[in-house]
């Protein structure tokens, strides 16, 4: 299944702005900060049916997934910011690096362990993220962001249920999987990063492009066959791109310079719950009530965790998205001090 973005670009501010419950951000960004990694997490969510339904190998699905979707990031950035949209940065490579590395761990974890197993252990990655948050971002957690944390991993340990298992013939996959959680952590990092200097389209476009030149390097030396036996494969490995990548990626690069790390980090929870949901729907995979309640635990977790609207300074701003440009006007930012950038 964040941001160091908690200084302004004229200095430190006077207090440390606790995480993930305030966050001083007008409502509007906050609000549309939200919508987006929900949107984007459950799109990414639904990977996993059309990786089963493609006839290629885990690791050319992975891909597919990235190199079917630079035509349309490509375009999508060609047109917010033209030439300049394709210049590389380092944190949009590092991103794109941590995001080849997550997809790897994870078809490792897959092979390795159970999917129960490697489902839990890859969710972990918003204990990471807060971690780095807290140890060397030096940003406060509120009592009501470690509860929602909580409750969120409650959730995604009782959706996989009884399916959770050990075994230390799984270790190696265990292991993987727990690897896979870091990964993704540092990606989000890493993207968060990204997006105090460049728009959305283009960091999307940047980590995607290097994540394709990995996983293609990957996939010719893991898989015996890259290409697609039927037009259903090709169908569901198109799927793949739009959906997971252009569409989940990308809505969640927009919204990771709306929301604090530490809370954007939990939304992610929802790809256990999108995928579950998504298995039963259309897979006709039964949702049993111990699930349920997984769903219901992270779904209170955030709303528990959720950034609140606060008097003071506000984070600093990203660089400005033609998608999210109207989300906060001039009447939305505070007072006391221009904002560095808007979006």
């Amino acid at each position: 299944m964040p941001r160091p973005a908690s200084t302004a670009a004229s200095g430190a501010p006077d207090a440390p702005n606790p995480i993930p419950s305030v966050t001083a951000q007008p409502f509007p960004r906050l609000a549309l900060g939200i919508a987006t990694l929900t949107l984007g997490a459950l799109a990414m969510g639904a990977s996993v049916l059309f990786v089963r339904q493609a006839d290629v190998g885990p690791f050319a699905s992975a891909f597919w997934r990235v190199g079917l979707a630079l035509p349309v990031l490509a375009a999508w950035a060609a047109l917010a910011e033209g030439r300049r949209a394709f210049r590389p940065d380092r944190a949009s490579l590092l991103a794109g690096g941590f995001f080849a590395g997550d997809l790897i761990f994870w078809h490792l974890a897959i092979l390795g362990t159970t999917v129960a197993n490697a489902t839990v252990l890859a969710t972990t990655s918003p204990v990471w993220i807060t971690a780095f948050a807290v140890l060397v971002l030096r940003q406060k957690v509120s009592r009501a962001g470690w509860t929602g944390l909580g409750l969120c991993g409650l959730g995604a340990l009782a959706l996989v249920g009884r399916s959770w298992q050990f075994d230390p013939a799984h270790l190696p996959g265990d292991a993987a999987g727990l690897v896979t959680a870091l990964f993704f952590a540092g990606y989000f990092l890493a993207l968060s990063r990204a997006r105090l200097t460049r728009s959305a389209a283009a960091a999307t476009l940047v980590s995607t492009a290097a994540t394709t030149v990995i996983l293609f390097g990957v996939a010719l030396l893991a898989e015996l066959n890259l290409w697609p036996a039927s037009a259903g494969g090709v169908a569901a490995l198109v799927a793949l791109a739009l959906v997971a990548q252009v569409g989940g990626q990308g809505l969640m690069a927009v919204g990771l310079a709306l929301v604090p790390p530490a809370f954007g980090a939990l939304v992610f929870f929802l790809e256990v719950v999108s995928a579950a949901v998504l298995g039963a729907v259309l897979l006709h995979e039964p949702i049993g009530a111990l699930q349920a309640v997984g769903g219901l635990l992270i779904l209170t977790g955030l709303v528990v965790a959720r950034p609140r609207q606060a008097e003071g300074r506000a984070l600093p701003r990203s660089r400005p998205d033609p998608a999210a440009e109207g989300a906060a006007t001039a009447q939305d930012r505070p007072p006391d001090r221009p904002s560095s950038r808007g979006h």
